[in-house]
């Protein structure tokens, strides 16, 4: 079974409607898979390296309320299809929707498209990247990342919202975006996956980590080859899926609260706000609240940086 395909319609009659000329290369940008007890969620814009727009962000948070509907459903397995987990946010592609309003918005937050000034990205921030991100962490099945090749600024809040990480050898992580003016990206959890010194090497840099670099670091789970990666998700997510349903969930929910006692929640919401004063400081100094920069420019600027590094 694939695709997510109600609000994924909705979507896309929006988009119509508003006579705009973005294109959705994808019908489906998230796949949704069954394997017994394992729900599996797909990203799916493979020819963008699973960038990510509001129609999968959409799209990915259906999956995730999908599988927590469904009884037969003990673990769900976050993964990609194509070259990349996700290459970030997208700030490039002929699907970017980043001003256009949706009609099945998931909070009670009004619409952005039609907002002036620094309100607009942050509205749309606050939905689509906040506000997603906390509600798939607290999702209350257990949930693993699988992550291949690139997981990059934004494609590490979709790995840090997952319970495990599991990243074969070829993968690496980095969140590039102090480049383009920002403290991080918008779910500023760096400081807990990581402790507070590494945390600044990984954002000061925005170097590329090695999956084992970031095993060492305690960012990720294990670290397999990557013929191995999908036999071993699924290994841990039999495992798992034997343990009684609602101890899962109370285990799931005392970490996370543990967490939040620690100060995540509330450092989030800080760094978010310090995240958009950023924005709007790059518009009144470089006239584009990402400072000018676009996909290939940050891919042009990694291939610099990725060179330097390795001198």
């Amino acid at each position: 079974m694939t695709g997510v395909d109600e609000n994924t319609q909705r979507a896309n009659e929006t988009v119509d409607r508003a006579g705009t000329d973005i294109i959705y290369e994808e019908k489906y940008p998230v796949l949704y898979d069954v394997d017994g007890p394992i729900a599996y969620l797909t990203l799916n814009r493979v020819k963008y390296h699973n960038s990510q727009n509001s129609q999968m962000l959409y799209a990915l948070d259906d999956g995730f309320y999908k599988a927590c509907n469904d009884d037969h459903i003990k673990v769900i397995v976050l993964r990609a299809k194509g070259k990349h987990f996700s290459a970030g946010h997208d700030i490039g592609t002929p699907g970017r929707d980043f001003d256009y309003g949706r009609d099945d918005r998931r909070s009670m937050n009004y619409n952005h498209d039609n907002k002036p000034g620094a309100e607009k990205a942050y509205i749309r921030e606050e939905e689509v990247y906040l506000e997603f991100c906390r509600r798939w962490r607290s999702v209350p099945k257990p949930t693993i990342a699988q992550i291949h090749k690139g997981c990059i600024a934004g494609g590490l809040m979709l790995a840090w919202v997952c319970d495990l990480i599991i990243a074969s050898d070829d993968a690496f992580f980095q969140d590039p975006v102090v480049q383009m003016g920002f403290p991080g990206v918008e779910y500023f959890a760096h400081p807990f996956e990581l402790n507070v010194r590494l945390a600044k090497e990984f954002l000061l840099l925005g170097e590329r980590w090695s999956a084992e670099r970031a095993y060492a670091a305690g960012m990720i789970n294990k670290v397999v080859p990557r013929q191995q990666l999908e036999t071993t998700v699924k290994s841990w997510a039999d495992k798992i899926a034997k343990q009684p349903r609602l101890a899962l969930s109370l285990s799931k929910k005392s970490c996370n609260h543990i967490e939040d006692l620690q100060g995540k929640r509330t450092g989030i919401d800080a760094v978010f706000a310090m995240h958009h004063f950023a924005h709007a400081n790059n518009t009144l100094v470089k006239g584009d609240y990402i400072a000018g920069f676009d996909g290939r420019k940050m891919a042009q600027s990694n291939k610099v940086s990725l060179r330097e590094s390795e001198k």
